[in-house]
């Protein structure tokens, strides 16, 4: 029988954080361990050596960026497993082929054989009966201009230099893939239904959404 917490959560859950640029992923992601006593398994973008080169130069490092990023992610699940679990995730390791890397390839700025080499890498080591998939992955959502409005005022120097049609194009295709996504179980939550930087106890009935979403994934499994 799993050990609980105070919310009712089994402590060896481990939840992940999904959304684009700019919905407040780390932000959650930090609230959420603090009020559960869960660890946090945050974002590598500081010590990534393709994330400059790769704004400056869409094509020549994106297969670059997207292998890095594979790799990062696949290391830090097995280390989430390896703990036992009680972890919460900043960003999923099934956005970087559904958003990312299929986006690349569907503009341009991925060749074919690149593209095959890396889907068929990440079949290999994430779609297998062998991977520890998440037991929740919660989705940020927002509008277009919120999130471009969060861009513009915490976004790093790099995000905010992009152009805005290029973070169009991820909205909508993270609202597809959202749409199709099964690996695991999935809550949507609007962005602007909290304020966790202004008003920290808008994260009680984002968790109590959580609990439930958990219980009833729970009793689909028996």
């Amino acid at each position: 029988m799993n050990l609980r917490n105070k919310y009712d959560i089994p402590i060896n859950s481990v939840i992940t954080i999904a959304g684009t640029v700019g919905v407040g992923k780390s932000t959650i992601t930090n609230a959420l361990a603090n009020s559960l006593g869960f660890r946090t398994s945050l974002e590598k973008v500081d010590t990534n050596p393709y994330l400059d080169p790769f704004y400056a130069d869409f094509k020549r490092w994106s297969f670059h960026l997207q292998i890095y990023f594979l790799a990062e992610r696949f290391k830090e699940q097995k280390k989430i497993f390896e703990y036992g679990g009680g972890f919460v995730q900043d960003r999923s390791i099934y956005e970087d082929t559904g958003i990312f890397a299929k986006m690349h390839y569907d503009k341009g700025t991925m060749t074919p054989t690149d593209y095959e080499t890396y889907t068929n890498l990440f079949d290999a080591m994430v779609m297998t009966p062998y991977f520890p998939h998440p037991d929740l992955l919660v989705y940020l959502e927002g509008s277009l201009d919120d999130i471009l409005a969060r861009i513009k005022e915490r976004g790093r120097p790099m995000e905010q230099q992009t152009p805005a049609q290029y973070w169009e194009e991820m909205h909508e295709r993270y609202e597809k893939w959202i749409n199709s996504f099964n690996a695991c179980p999935v809550l949507r939550i609007n962005i602007n239904e909290y304020d966790i930087i202004q008003k920290e106890q808008t994260i009680e009935p984002i968790i109590e959404k959580i609990s439930n979403a958990l219980h009833h994934s729970q009793l689909l499994k028996r």
